[in-house]
């Protein structure tokens, strides 16, 4: 675990306008995956960009331990180097057993602004989707998604009962209690994991549904799961339908509605409406919904909301975490002794191959009178006791792996084998 590393800003520390700096429009991510590859010497490269985290994950290209890549990071993303402090200052970094406890945290909710909510495990694997289609992820990268998806499938195991609530969730509070029992119609923009998550709360309280989305194909399919309409985001543009509530969680970097657009939108409607914005960047720019009088709900006040319940969902949590300490352990131990795993086995076999040169030492001096039959008892009676010897030492150094540096114990090796050698020569 040692060559993996992950750097990221998070709402955790950050408000959302500073996340936003680090957000990469969709059709721009390949390419600046290439270059994160380029600037931090990694074998391979992860993405990741929510409502409210930017994340990258990496393994190091020459199995050397994970450093410090906050400041590589920040110029990539930016497109400008940090001032003195910048990087470290905005920007977290974990590496190796501590970035994959990160992104198990991650994929399971734990570490969201709506504590537990599952949408996350989604949006991890769209960002791995992506990865693997730029040709930036390869098989350490394969197999650390997918422990931390494989853990978020478990913990929806473990809440089935009680599925923790998202952002998605607090966002379709707010606007049910915007319509106040009305049957007005909602518009939802982008087709994302929280505007899905969002369509299924209103569908089910029966809220009349507009799906809006780039790509109309895209909305059409949204819109047939919860009986709503569905239009393309030029004609939605050019001629908003009467709405009392909007929903946007796009990418793309840019405003998706101009003042212009959402003076048509406001003057579409006779009541009051309701803008929900998930966008980072703002998929709305909040002083142009002001100018117009749109009433503007952005991330920061998603997620002071969302904070004020954290403390208790991550005491209902509990058993998560204590699942996700357990697989941690667990992944610990089997990627320590794959790692060392040739060496053990040589180890066995040199306990193996003393023992047979001993045995045929003496089956050709004091033990040459013995006949076949007990010659190959001793043999098979050495083999045992070198294998059951051998027990002993290996079992230590498999626990030692799971806790030392792979540093000390290839000294241990080089060591064993140094050793081995001078004995060899010494007999000779």
């Amino acid at each position: 675990m040692h060559q993996i590393g992950v750097v990221g800003v998070s709402y955790r520390h950050a408000g959302v306008d500073e996340v936003a700096r680090f957000a990469v429009a969709r059709p721009d991510v390949a390419t600046r995956l290439a270059a994160l590859r380029e600037r931090l010497a990694a074998a391979e490269i992860l993405y990741i960009c929510t409502c409210n985290r930017v994340e990258v994950i990496y393994a190091t290209a020459d199995d050397s331990a994970a450093g410090d890549a906050r400041p590589d990071v920040f110029q990539v993303l930016t497109g400008r180097e940090p001032h003195a402090g910048e990087a470290a200052r905005i920007l977290r970094a974990w590496t190796g057993e501590a970035a994959v406890e990160h992104l198990m945290l991650l994929a399971c909710g734990l570490d969201s602004a709506q504590t537990g909510e599952q949408e996350i495990a989604a949006q991890l694997r769209g960002a791995w989707e992506e990865a693997r289609a730029a040709q930036t992820c390869g098989p350490v990268l394969d197999r650390l998604i997918g422990e931390a998806l494989g853990m978020a499938r478990r913990v929806r195991g473990l809440t089935a009962a009680d599925r923790p609530p998202s952002l998605g969730d607090l966002a379709a509070q707010r606007v049910r209690a915007h319509l106040n029992g009305t049957a007005a119609r909602v518009a939802l923009v982008g087709v994302s994991p929280m505007t899905r998550r969002c369509a299924t709360l209103l569908h089910q309280a029966q809220v009349p549904l507009l799906i809006i989305n780039r790509t109309l194909a895209v909305a059409e399919e949204l819109a047939l799961a919860v009986s709503g309409e569905a239009i393309s985001l030029e004609d939605f543009r050019a001629t908003p339908p009467e709405c009392a509530a909007v929903v946007f969680a796009a990418g793309g970097g840019e405003s998706l509605l101009d003042e212009a657009a959402l003076t048509r939108l406001r003057t579409a409607t006779s009541t009051a409406q309701l803008l929900i914005d998930f966008g980072v960047p703002p998929n709305i720019d909040p002083r142009a919904a002001q100018r117009v009088g749109l009433f503007r709900v952005g991330m920061d006040d998603l997620i002071e909301a969302a904070q004020e319940r954290r403390l208790s969902e991550l005491v209902r949590l509990a058993p998560v975490r204590a699942a996700i300490d357990e697989r941690l352990t667990q992944l610990r131990s089997e990627l320590a002794t794959r790692s060392f795993g040739p060496q053990l086995s040589d180890l066995r076999g040199a306990f193996e191959q003393i023992a047979a040169e001993e045995v045929a030492r003496a089956l050709s001096a004091g033990l040459r009178t013995l006949d076949d039959g007990e010659r190959g008892q001793l043999e098979r009676l050495a083999h045992t006791l070198a294998h059951r010897l051998a027990h002993l030492p290996l079992a230590g150094i498999r626990a030692a792996a799971v806790h030392a540096g792979p540093e000390a114990l290839e000294a241990f090796f080089e060591a064993a084998k140094a050793s081995r050698t001078r004995t060899d020569t010494e007999k000779t």
